[in-house]
């Protein structure tokens, strides 16, 4: 039997707890962004212009920073291709979500991408599930039903559409996992934004939702853009370098606690007990699954 490292323990200071208190508030805001969103656009051309807005802020940066090249562009273009579609559709899909459930809800059923990450590891990797992995899984899976088959047509299709998806986000980070390691992070990030600003383009378009925004919409894209794409992202791997990643993973699943807060305070909403119950049940899975590792 292979033998698992211990691992080591994190260093956590001042600088640390606070890099990730504001990691667990941006992260959170996802869904809260796209409900805000909601009234002013539709939620392709909402995706598609917080995701503009977060290309050309990190592109600016990259290119002050001389550290923009034109070559990856050309070697990998396939690759940004297939991951730029799966993002611009799993972007799309979040957002439409939002018209159908809660926020506070959407972000625990999200959690569920660690358990799809981890299936898809099985599947293409060929790696091995221990038991309490498996316990783990499973418990998530039926926490993830426990919502998805609740009373209302629109309640399940809104959270179908969030386990697409996650299904399809956490695709895309296994093709980055298995390809995306040799570039600079910089040259990856950039392409990454810029490919999936373009699918998203081109599905604004092709849906006939593409219009220009008015001045508040445009401060709110703007905001959103830069919280949920720039220094969300920008946290998260910064974090990422300083943690392991089933620590990572675990403190994030408080996540959705903020989020729920964020939509009692915005929205006046609360999840109903069955939500919570399956809610719980996701994010338990996902501590259990990452605490095993």
């Amino acid at each position: 039997m292979q033998q698992v490292a211990p691992i080591s323990p994190p260093n956590w200071n001042a600088q640390t707890a606070a890099l990730f208190a504001g990691l667990l508030v941006v992260d959170s805001f996802h869904y809260i962004f796209a409900r805000l969103l909601l009234p002013h656009l539709h939620p392709t051309a909402s995706a598609f212009f917080v995701l503009a807005v977060g290309t050309a802020e990190v592109a600016l940066f990259a290119g002050a920073q001389r550290q923009l090249h034109w070559r990856p562009f050309r070697t990998y273009f396939w690759f940004f291709a297939a991951i730029g579609f799966l993002i611009a559709s799993s972007t799309v899909l979040s957002y439409l979500s939002i018209a159908y459930i809660d926020p506070g809800v959407a972000a625990m059923l999200g959690k569920s991408g660690v358990i799809i990450s981890l299936l898809l590891s099985l599947v293409w990797l060929r790696e091995r599930l221990n038991r309490v992995q498996a316990i783990g899984a499973a418990f998530a899976v039926l926490g993830a039903i426990t919502i998805s088959f609740h009373p209302g047509a629109a309640m399940q299709w809104g959270a179908l559409l969030i386990l697409l998806s996650t299904f399809l986000y956490a695709l895309h980070a296994a093709i980055v996992k298995r390809w995306g390691g040799a570039m600079a992070f910089l040259d990856f990030f950039v392409f990454r934004l810029l490919f999936t600003s373009a699918f998203l383009f081109c599905f604004a378009v092709g849906g006939g939702h593409l219009r220009w925004p008015d001045a508040p919409t445009w401060l709110l894209l703007v905001l959103t853009g830069t919280v949920d794409v720039v220094i969300s992202r920008a946290l998260y791997y910064q974090t990422l370098r300083l943690l392991p990643m089933s620590i990572h993973t675990i403190i994030l699943t408080l996540s959705p606690v903020v989020a729920i807060g964020a939509s009692l305070l915005l929205f006046g909403e609360f999840p109903g007990a069955q939500d919570l119950i399956g809610g719980g049940m996701v994010l338990a899975g996902v501590f259990v699954v990452s605490r095993a590792r």
